[in-house]
């Protein structure tokens, strides 16, 4: 493995704060993980805005085929009690 691209491609994902969600900022070759998550702090937390990073490695993430859509999502439509239609938000939960 001596070029860049001889490495595997990992996805990076950054929590920017405790509490809040990670968040996908981008992609880069590393030879292993601990290399990624390195690489990864020097080019995506520049600016002390990342609070935890996650490195996966890009061949273990699958995804459904948006051409999928209709198919895969409809089963949703036929359960009524998850949509939040029968409850009466209060007025003081301006923001849900």
């Amino acid at each position: 493995m001596s070029k860049e691209q001889d490495f595997p491609l990992w996805e990076i994902f950054i929590q920017s704060k405790r509490g809040l969600d990670h968040k996908h900022v981008g992609s880069l070759h590393a030879a292993d993980a601990q290399m990624a998550i390195e690489n990864a702090r020097d080019v995506y937390t520049r600016r002390n805005e990342g609070n935890s990073i996650w490195a996966v490695l890009a061949e273990n993430l699958h995804a459904s085929k948006p051409e999928d859509q209709g198919a895969f999502f409809d089963p949703a439509d036929d359960k009524v009690y998850r949509h939040p239609t029968f409850y009466v938000m209060p007025k003081e939960a301006k923001y849900i």
